[in-house]
Parts: structure tokens; sequence; C-alpha cells
């Protein structure tokens, strides 16, 4: 989840709180250090509750925030908090091989996007980075990045994006699932999104007056096309909100899915949860057992199965019945007698 304007702010005036020897800062000092800085920044905003606070000391303290060297110390039945290294600050925190893998990934993306006046300053700003980044070329070679071949088809971006900014349709060539088969739809572009090292475009498609998404690694060719465009008012960050990867049925809506993962699985859900809603239930010696608020889609489903024995869905029972039956599908084509078959006819292609 990007961060927002009120949120660097409140990280900025923690840090100033937590550098400060001369003065112990409990949680309602904090508190009011972030509230005083956001009312500074624009009167009209609103504050934040401890809830939120936390999140943020959290964030900070994690990898993927600074993970700063925050220590808390009894004073009475209180507590204030306070970094250990005094010299410490997220204004002077080095970028970490985690943060430069992120960087670096970046990089390889918008390198690739062309046609975009509006990215031109991005270019500019990667040298600089370049040349600041404290980590040289040998010694990160120990660190690999995804090969080009994961991100097909980006040369489309910058044409794909220019069309959603100016608001233009598109006729869109591609290669459709069947092999040696193309289409040719026209579409009126809304919003690019990656999932899974693919990057998919969605927007209205006119043959079917519907929403429509299509990889971009299917596309063959683009142009622009002289029809009136069709806009939409779609809040797409809300739209993906409950959503694993970027299908969303029909008719469909946010259902608690109830997965179990085996003792050995467990550990991999705990540290990279499968989705920002996933909630524990129970972790045991029997398993960890978690829930997602999710719509429950193809990409899902194929998630849950890729874990194989690994990881078993409970709840809905339609869906467990659903994903049961791709299962006992999938063992047709494991049967002997097939396999013999398949085996015999390679030999003779031999």
């Amino acid at each position: 989840m990007p961060v927002n304007k009120n949120a660097l702010i409140r990280y900025h005036a923690l840090d100033k709180c937590f550098s400060n020897p001369g003065r112990n800062y409990f949680i309602e000092d904090l508190l009011e250090a972030c509230n005083e800085a956001i009312l500074t920044h624009n009167q009209n905003a609103s504050g934040i509750q401890r809830r939120q606070l936390f999140e943020d000391i959290k964030f900070m303290e994690s990898s993927n925030g600074w993970e700063i060297p925050l220590k808390r110390i009894k004073s009475g039945k209180k507590v204030y908090y306070r970094y250990s290294d005094p010299k410490f600050s997220i204004n002077n925190y080095p970028i970490s091989i985690s943060g430069f893998d992120k960087i670096k990934e970046a990089m390889e993306v918008f390198k690739r996007i062309k046609g975009i006046p509006e990215f031109y300053w991005i270019r500019k700003l990667f040298l600089k980075l370049e040349e600041s980044i404290v980590l040289q070329k040998e010694e990160y070679h120990g660190i690999s990045f995804d090969s080009d071949e994961s991100l097909r088809r980006l040369d489309f971006i910058g044409d794909i994006f220019q069309n959603i900014l100016e608001k233009k349709a598109l006729c869109i060539s591609f290669q459709t699932h069947q092999i040696g088969v193309s289409e040719e739809i026209t579409m009126h572009p809304y919003y690019l999104k990656q999932f899974k090292n693919r990057w998919f475009l969605l927007g209205y498609k006119s043959s079917d007056e519907a929403l429509f998404h299509l990889d971009l690694s299917s596309i063959q060719s683009i142009k622009t096309v002289n029809v009136p465009y069709i806009p939409s008012d779609i809040d797409f960050e809300a739209y993906f909100e409950n959503v694993y990867g970027v299908t969303i049925p029909r008719e469909s809506r946010v259902t608690k899915v109830v997965l179990k993962a085996t003792p050995n699985a467990s550990s991999q859900f705990l540290l990279t949860p499968m989705h920002p809603s996933q909630k524990i239930i129970s972790d045991s010696d029997q398993g960890l057992v978690f829930s997602l608020e999710l719509i429950p889609n193809e990409e899902l489903e194929k998630e849950i199965l890729s874990y194989g024995e690994h990881l078993t869905l409970l709840e809905p029972e339609n869906f467990r019945y659903k994903l049961r039956d791709r299962l006992l599908k999938s063992m047709e084509y494991y049967d002997d007698n097939q396999g013999v078959e398949v085996s015999i006819s390679a030999k003779r292609t031999h």
C-alpha cells in the first residue's frame, strides 16, 4: 500500500520525538506530536487515534519501513519511547539490500516505458539514484532479478497509458487462448495493473458492453481509434481491494475464505500473508488456520491449488466443492492407463 502524505508527516514527527534525548515521550505525547504536525500542514485534516499510532510505530520498525532501533523504557507504570542509537534518524537511513532491490525493480520497469513526456523526469531521477546509491555493482552481484522475459510487452505501456490520460479508445489486436488465432477489439482503456510479474489492461469492451481485462503479453498491436470515449467512474484502488489477481466474476461478492496450512507451510503464511485481509484464526501443532475476505476467482483457485497438500480450503462449502472437482479432474490425467498411452505415443515420435 503506498505511503500517503499524512503518513509521512507522522513518521517524521515520530522520528523527531524518538531522537530527542531531552524529553521522555509517552504514547499520549507521541499522539499529540503527530496530530500537531498534521494540523500544521493542513488545518482541515483530522487527527489520528492510538490504534493508528501503534500501526505507524510498527511500520517504522519493520523491514518495509526503516527498521528503526526503538526501545521502550519503563517509567513507573508508563512507558516512553526513544532510539537506542541517539545518532539514528530516518532522514539519513541508508538504502538496505531489500530497499535497493525494490528500487532496481522499479527502475527496470520504468526504463521500458516509452513515449510519455510525463515520465522523462523519472529517467533523470534514476540517473541520480544510480550515482548516489551506496551499494556499487560489485557489491550486489549476489542479488538476482527477474529476467526481461517476465516484463513482456512493456513497450505498449507508454502508448496505452497515454490513451488513458487523454481518454481515447484503442483498437487492440491480441492472441487468444487458441493457438494461432487472433482477435481485434475496440477498448476504452481505464487502468493498468501488475500481478505476478504480468501486466493487465482493464477497460470497456465495446462489443460486450462490459468491463474487460487483457494480459499485455498477448497484445500484438494497438492503435488509437476516433470513436467517442466511454468514461468510467470506478475507483480501481477500491475495486481491487478484495480481489486476488485481476478477475472479478459477474454477480460476485466478498466472501470469508478459510484455509488451513500444514505445520511445514505455516511459517510462510505467517511471514508473507496471502492477502492484506488475512487474519489468523488458530496456530497450533496441527497447522495454521487463517481467513481471507475476498471475492473467489480463478486466480485465487490457482494460488490455493499451487500449494498442493500443504494448503486446504475449509470454507465456504461451495468454493471447497469447486476446488475438489478440479482436483478430481486433474487426477484423471494421472490415470495409469492414460499415462502408458502417452508414454507409448512419445516413444513412437522419436
